[in-house]
């Protein structure tokens, strides 16, 4: 036991540091407001087909009231920003509120142009009254954005059964209504009651697998980081029943509200933390 929490005290620290260099999410990054471009992409409402790369398919339209978008190579992280809530504001007084809007990222896009794509919702939102159609005729867009905690309200961590799972071994899982300001690091199955833990391997973004999913009734257990420490979080209940099906939607009843702590430490060419309404 020692020599596994060890190991796995190594692995968070090699987790947080890999997640820091690629875009501030750790010790004084979550927190950071940063200047970069934002632009409007029809496509994204809410998603192509219920696409996206990030797995959310048609749901996506369900997340956030349709406040969506995609995020570039430093927000996308590989899949580990998908589901990550930003709040974004553009920066010309004359057409923008002060306000800004809160999105949820649910695609990835590839230019390095802009740090955002924005759906339609969203994009609107970030004008003043009756400024959405000028704003709209922008190549794109300066804003100011930062990572905000994502609350999902009366909604608990839940888990949809991916079409692809097969019972009795095969199950792929997507996490939905992940709050607060986390990331999921590992994941593992086991059957209710028991100690014998199975690891899942991520597939990407939200999505998680094992060709080995255990029989009978199933409990869950997640490795979760609020930005700085790592904490194992589990439901101490039957989450999928013994009949799982695929397609279906299950609540854990476990619901998740770290935030990483104030302040906006080593955030190199992060603008000073603004006022944000």
């Amino acid at each position: 036991m020692a020599v596994f929490l060890c190991c796995f005290m190594v692995l968070l620290a090699v987790a947080s540091c890999s997640a820091e260099a690629a875009g501030g999410a750790t010790a004084g990054g979550e927190r950071c407001v940063r200047q970069g471009k934002a632009a409007y992409a029809p496509s994204l409402s809410p998603l192509p087909q219920g696409s996206g790369v990030c797995g959310y398919g048609a749901m996506a339209a369900e997340i956030n009231g349709g406040f969506l978008a995609a995020g570039g190579p430093r927000q996308h992280r590989g899949g580990l920003g998908c589901g990550r809530c930003f709040q974004v504001r553009c920066r010309d007084a004359k057409l923008c509120s002060s306000r800004g809007v809160r999105v949820v990222l649910t695609d990835f896009h590839r230019s390095n142009r802009t740090d955002f794509l924005l759906g339609g919702p969203a994009f609107a939102g970030l004008a003043k009254p009756g400024m959405a159609h000028e704003l709209k005729r922008l190549d794109t867009l300066s804003v100011e954005y930062k990572r905000i905690p994502c609350d999902y309200k009366d909604k608990n961590l839940s888990i949809l059964v991916e079409e692809e799972s097969k019972r009795p071994s095969n199950l792929v899982v997507k996490f939905l209504y992940q709050g607060g300001q986390t990331d999921i690091l590992a994941v593992d199955v086991a059957p209710v009651g028991s100690s014998e833990w199975r690891f899942m391997a991520r597939v990407h973004g939200p999505v998680w697998r094992t060709d080995r999913a255990p029989a009978g009734p199933l409990q869950f257990r997640a490795v979760v980081t609020g930005g700085y420490d790592g904490k194992w979080v589990w439901a101490e209940r039957e989450v999928l029943p013994a009949d799982w099906r695929p397609g279906q939607v299950y609540d854990t009843g476990v619901r998740i509200a770290d935030v990483a702590r104030d302040g906006c430490r080593g955030c190199a060419g992060a603008a000073a933390a603004l006022d944000w309404k």
